[in-house]
């Protein structure tokens, strides 16, 4: 227990103890009514909960700061999400990161009462973070990040939005459940559908597992009467280690299965008519009449 509450220490180890500690700088007090028991630099995970201890009793961490420690990847935020109860005085002074929030939902449904730090539930997370995004691109991004590092169920985000009652892009959080249930994992593959329904292409199959000499693979895009698929690279985040494994990957699919194409993700996002044009001529090239 390296960061707690002034009076928590105190209970545990002595006003007099706690003082000599602090005024000695064997201890730190980053902020006003929280402690640490060391004069080192603090870690992430040290940062939230000096940031969490500084807001009223009942707070939790939320948000993107919830997921981190629920184990998301691919998001970072230099800032803290806290939800306080409703009524909860803002915390003073203002603290340098620490983004507050209120809710009257913070019950055992939304908030894991054994977990520590004390943190909502991950739906409950990936639903406020969704909410809190910046564009609407990112919150669908969480939302289906969050469904395919299975922190989440279409159940828990259902109740999830239920429970929260008014809330920023309810629908489209709802719309992003139902496109994870359906299969689609990745922003570029949600893209990837609607660019067929928009130039009436016929909608393929996603994560269609096929089998080559090396291993099961799951293709992107796939439509299995004509013999052929799609994949999404997603640059620039790919590493090369990931980028060759994929370059690999997509050679065995050629040659033990169906004829494939590859798209990265910006060609996904930002060029849509030219990706319908490959796809419309690949798929008449297999024996689609266009209808």
């Amino acid at each position: 227990m390296t960061v707690m509450r002034t009076a928590s220490a105190i209970e545990i180890h002595g006003r007099g103890r706690v003082r000599q500690a602090v005024a000695s700088g064997r201890w730190q007090r980053p902020q006003r009514g929280v402690v640490v028991d060391h004069n080192g630099p603090l870690t992430r995970d040290e940062t939230d909960l000096v940031r969490l201890h500084f807001c009223a009793p009942g707070s939790a961490l939320a948000g993107l700061s919830a997921l981190r420690l629920d184990g998301l990847d691919g998001f970072t935020t230099e800032h803290t999400d806290i939800v306080l109860p409703e009524g909860a005085r803002r915390p003073q002074p203002d603290v340098p990161g620490l983004v507050p929030h209120w809710s009257t939902e913070l019950t055992d449904l939304d908030v894991h009462p054994l977990r520590a730090p004390r943190r909502t539930r991950p739906a409950r997370s990936a639903v406020d973070a969704a909410a809190w995004a910046s564009t609407e691109r990112h919150a669908v991004a969480i939302v289906l990040a969050a469904f395919q590092q299975r922190l989440v169920n279409a159940d828990a985000m259902h109740g999830a939005v239920s429970r929260r009652g008014p809330i920023r892009r309810r629908a489209l959080i709802r719309e992003s459940v139902l496109d994870a249930v359906g299969g689609v994992h990745s922003l570029p593959e949600r893209d990837f559908t609607e660019i067929c329904r928009r130039h009436r292409l016929p909608l393929p199959t996603h994560q269609r597992p096929v089998r080559s000499p090396t291993g099961r693979y799951y293709l992107d895009a796939a439509w299995q009467q004509w013999d052929v698929a799609a994949e999404v690279h997603g640059l620039p985040h790919i590493e090369v280690k990931q980028w060759s494994a994929d370059v690999l990957r997509a050679n065995e699919v050629v040659i033990s299965g169906p004829r494939l194409v590859v798209f990265t993700s910006y060609a996904i996002r930002h060029q849509q008519t030219l990706v319908a044009d490959q796809l419309d001529r690949l798929l008449r090239s297999a024996g689609w009449n266009g209808t």
